[in-house]
């Protein structure tokens, strides 16, 4: 099998590169070589994917049978839409990964893939939609970028839709931030409850379904009702050593304190959907997630080890002041 990721070099571009490497794949990478050194073994082709020159050069190294895209997180509908029709005629099939902000009602309702995402021509460039916010043009955007990879290869498109990604290499700074808090110890403010759900899935887990996922949509995230929020930070005081204890702060007191959700406190929201995606479909086609207490003690060795993130302005966004931290924990009780 020959595959083409797009980006290739950190988090889950390189769990997909590792993957199809374990199989024996001949694995391309095309990104622009700034971000992240080229994995071993790998035939690398630097390039900017916004290029026409650029985008014609790759395709003369082609074919593939599977072309994965990882690298689009910051990309226009219009910008993705010309490189799938780069792409479209030198390789077999083609894997975008979206994320569930496509959808309209995540993260307030409950979603399966039958439920609504946001409309947006295949064409539109970077502003469209900008008008109705942050979070919305953004899912716009993705939902417009799904369109461009069907308008490119229909039948053979395969779009992924995943929630939040976990697990050794991660560059937002969520896990990572929880398990440096449990190393410090003493009590550790938790938010909300022990027993909340969440639905984080590890990257290998996803970088292995892009590899065999066949046509269609699919969301990816771990079994709902499986993990809770209580499971996620045992298992981060474990891995460091139990140095600390959970306090756990009602919502309605974080609230009141001002905490930034899912950015102050990692991972925690209270919009009710955020936690309620069903992937059903998916398991069919083969999903498997690992336990999240093994993606929390990955992480941890991989931080232990020294190794760090690719640099992104996303992780200084992460994590409560020690200093508000004790001023909630003054008033929870214990």
């Amino acid at each position: 099998m020959r595959i083409l990721i797009l980006g290739g070099t950190w988090f889950l571009g390189k769990a997909v590169a590792t993957a199809a490497q374990s199989r024996s794949w001949h694995v391309t990478t095309f990104n622009r070589g700034r971000s992240a050194p080229d994995l071993p073994d790998v035939q690398a082709v630097h390039g900017d994917r916004t290029s026409p020159s650029d985008l014609r050069q790759l395709a003369e190294h082609g074919p593939w049978d599977l072309v994965v895209d990882t690298s689009a997180s910051e990309m226009a509908p219009k910008q993705v839409l010309d490189g799938a029709h780069a792409l479209a005629a030198v390789a077999a099939r083609y894997v975008y990964v979206s994320t569930v902000n496509a959808y309209t009602g995540w993260p307030n309702e409950p979603l399966t893939e039958a439920s609504e995402t946001y409309q947006a021509p295949p064409d539109a460039q970077r502003d469209f939609g900008i008008e109705h916010g942050t979070t919305v043009h953004y899912g716009m955007q993705k939902a417009g970028c799904e369109n461009a990879v069907r308008s490119a290869f229909k039948e053979r498109a395969t779009i992924l839709r995943p929630g939040v990604i976990l697990g050794p290499g991660e560059y937002v700074g969520r896990l990572p931030w929880w398990l440096r808090r449990a190393e410090r110890g003493g009590p550790v403010l938790a938010p909300g409850h022990p027993q909340a759900a969440v639905q984080p899935i590890d990257v290998r887990d996803v970088a292995a379904f892009a590899l065999d996922a066949p046509a269609g949509e699919f969301n990816l995230a771990a079994p709902r009702g499986r993990d809770t929020m209580g499971d996620l930070l045992g298992a981060c005081l474990r891995v460091t050593g139990n140095r600390g204890h959970l306090v756990w702060a009602s919502d309605d007191v974080l609230t009141e304190h001002g905490v930034r959700e899912w950015t102050e406190l990692p991972l925690w929201r209270t919009a009710p959907g955020t936690w309620a995606v069903e992937t059903h479909r998916a398991r069919a086609a083969g999903l498997v997630c690992r336990p999240l207490a093994d993606t929390v003690a990955d992480t941890w060795a991989w931080l232990e080890a020294g190794e760090g993130p690719v640099a992104h302005p996303r992780w200084d966004d992460h994590g409560i002041a020690p200093t508000k931290e004790a001023e909630i924990l003054a008033a929870a009780p214990d």
